[in-house]
């Protein structure tokens, strides 16, 4: 696994990390992925989400860092029966399991929004949070999300790629920062990879941030976050240096 920090940049902390499936020689998950057949779908998902929660377990200093994981929701035959592995993996390395998000892309094909839905509905019950990834891409978009409605939605890095060049991105992010602050959902946006994108971000109201500008992936490790040790003031500065387009 890999792990990169998600920060809560107006609390001038990290919130929590995510954790990213890598082969052995630092291998992508795409190229991972890939290899994976119907067979093989699910008990990959199931030993990804426990070694996620084991590593975790040993590197987290503090008890309220949240972990992300990804899961697969086609891989998921029935929520309640298939989380039983993460409960007892976060019960042996005593991690909170109301710190755990798990994370779906609208990038996935859904067969059963119906399914998906109720998994999300189980999970909830059970204290997780729940994550829609790369939100601006995909299949369903808004219609999905008036489905589902998760805790957290994180904006595609699509849609934040040089926003502070774009009007018609920065229109569409603060619709989508506004609708979420309509139905309660925190919103996340990842992917940054420069100052000015997260200045212009910044200025919709959104407070947690993940991407490379602040730290990224590292391999059974918790990388540092350089951007928390610079003084607030001079941060506050650069926040004021530069406005949207």
């Amino acid at each position: 696994m890999a792990f990169q920090p998600i920060v809560d940049f107006a609390n001038d902390r990290v919130w929590g990390y995510e954790a990213l499936v890598r082969g052995v020689n630092g291998e992508s998950a795409l190229s991972i992925l890939d290899r994976l057949t119907d067979e093989t779908r699910y008990q990959f998902d199931q030993a990804a989400r426990v070694m996620a929660i084991k590593t975790a377990g040993a590197l987290f200093e503090r008890k309220d860092l949240r972990l992300s994981i990804n899961f697969m929701p086609n891989a998921v035959y029935e929520p309640t029966a298939c989380i039983q592995k993460s409960l007892t993996a976060a019960k042996r390395v005593d991690f909170p399991h109301q710190n755990l998000v798990f994370e779906f892309t609208e990038n996935e094909r859904m067969v059963d929004p119906a399914h998906v839905q109720n998994i999300v509905e189980v999970y909830r019950k059970l204290g997780f949070w729940t994550a829609l990834d790369d939100f601006g891409s995909g299949y369903a978009g808004l219609e999905l999300l008036s489905h589902l409605q998760p805790d957290l939605i994180k904006i595609d890095m699509g849609l934040l790629r040089d926003i502070h060049l774009s009007h018609a991105k920065q229109v569409i992010v603060a619709g989508i920062v506004g609708i979420a602050r309509a139905l309660d959902i925190e919103m996340l946006g990842e992917g940054i990879e420069r100052e000015e994108e997260l200045i212009v971000l910044r200025a919709t109201g959104i407070s947690l941030f993940q991407g490379d500008y602040f730290a990224k992936p590292a391999l059974m490790t918790l990388p540092a976050v350089p951007m928390l040790t610079r003084p607030i003031e001079a941060r506050n500065a650069n926040s004021k240096s530069i406005h949207p387009a």
